[in-house]
This record gives C-alpha cells, sequence and structure tokens, in this order.
C-alpha cells in the first residue's frame, strides 16, 4: 500500500504574525525561517497525533479490495494489529483492514472524493458513490461497501485500487488551541536553538514537562 499527497494545505495552523509575536521578533528579516519552522513543528506535530490538520487531499493505493475469512482478515496478510508496536507509529502503517472495512488514515476524513480499481479485465474503473458507505464520524474514517454488497475484484496488479479522500479539521481557525500553542512552543525552541545540539557549560537544561502532553487529546493511539 502506499499514500500519496495531492494538494498540501493552503495555510499553516499557525500564522507567521502570531509565531512573530510568540518569538518577541518585530522585523521581517527572518520571515522566511520563521515559516520555515512552522511548517516543520506541523508536519512533526501531524506525525506525532497521525493526523493532520488544516485540509489536504491524499490518494491512497490498495493492491487489492479486502474481503472477509473466517477470521475477518485479508488472507495471506498480518493485520495491522499484530505488527510491531514501533511500527504503528509510521505513517506508511496507518491503515489496516477489518473485514471489508477500510480505515482511511490521517483523521478527521473530511470526504471520499473518489473511488477507482482496476478490473479483473485490466480497465481502470471509477465506483459509483452509491455503491459505498463513508463513515467521517470515526477515527480514523471508514470505507465499507454498501450494505449487502461486497468489493469488486481487481486485476492482479500493484496499487490495483485508488481512494482519493480529503482529511484536516478545516481551515486554520478550525484547529484545536492545544495543537497551535504545542506548535508555537516548538517554533520557539528551533528559533532559539539553530543547530542540532546545543554546547554550553555551566547550564541546566530541563524540559518544560507539559508540552508534549498538549498533544495528548489529538493523537490517534491506535485502533478498536
Amino acid at each position: 500500500m502506499g499514500i500519496r499527497l495531492t494538494q498540501a494545505p493552503a495555510e499553516e495552523p499557525v500564522a507567521l504574525d502570531d509565531a512573530k509575536l510568540h518569538l518577541r521578533v518585530t522585523d521581517s528579516s527572518e520571515d522566511t525561517l520563521i515559516s520555515m519552522l512552522i511548517s516543520a513543528a506541523r508536519i512533526h506535530a501531524e506525525n506525532v497525533c497521525r493526523r493532520v490538520f488544516v485540509t489536504q487531499k491524499w490518494d491512497l493505493f490498495l493492491d487489492a479490495f479486502p474481503f472477509y475469512t473466517y477470521y475477518g482478515v485479508i488472507p495471506g496478510y498480518v493485520p495491522v494489529d499484530q505488527l510491531p508496536s514501533a511500527w504503528m507509529t509510521m505513517r506508511n502503517y496507518a491503515v489496516r483492514f477489518r473485514g471489508s472495512k477500510i480505515d482511511i488514515p490521517f483523521p478527521r476524513l473530511q470526504s471520499v472524493d473518489a473511488v477507482k480499481y482496476i478490473d479483473a479485465s485490466g480497465v481502470t474503473q471509477t465506483m459509483d458513490p452509491s455503491a459505498y458507505v463513508v463513515d467521517t464520524i470515526s477515527e480514523p474514517g471508514v470505507l465499507t461497501p454498501k450494505t449487502g454488497t461486497y468489493w469488486p475484484d481487481t486485476e492482479n496488479t500493484t496499487n490495483a485500487v485508488q481512494i482519493s479522500f480529503t482529511a484536516g479539521y478545516g481551515a486554520a481557525v478550525d484547529v484545536p488551541a492545544g495543537i497551535k500553542s504545542w506548535i508555537l512552543l516548538r517554533v520557539g525552541a528551533l528559533y532559539e536553538n539553530r543547530e542540532e545540539v546545543s554546547v554550553a557549560t555551566r547550564v541546566t537544561v530541563q524540559e518544560l514537562p507539559y508540552v508534549d502532553t498538549l498533544l495528548d487529546p489529538y493523537r490517534i493511539m491506535g485502533y478498536a
């Protein structure tokens, strides 16, 4: 399986002016640097939370649609639940199959925009939206075939299924305050420490214990 960003967020959750106010920077000489730091902090937070913030579009690729076995998994595949726990933090493994269900990564899921597949004869087909059900309430969102139906057969090839979807909270104003606060704090740390390591003598470095917990309410910790 693979996943590809097709439309990046139109804005960052934290505006440049807000970051400059947090950093107490009044001129524009470092606007480019600060903007880069905002983007870096946002991407880090998205990876930690296993979600995206401002609206983005993605394509999810699968080699086939899932189908039921007695145990509700795909024959020959190990469910993501059974992969090593360290792998679960990687974005590549943010998708799993539950019977005929497909979990869509990077909540909140706003919409499934298209479901395409290569059929058994090698022709690319686009499914009618009435043939599947989109659950935007669950996190991660879930895509299932219409009740009483099954996913169609696909050609035995890589990336036979392409699911295009839109995800995120919405605009920057819709991103929770806790996430924005974490990004500002991380931007501050990156701005003050511009190297990979800090070299100093007679200095005590102490982490603020509450910082990373700001993201806890927004983390996708696992699947039920």
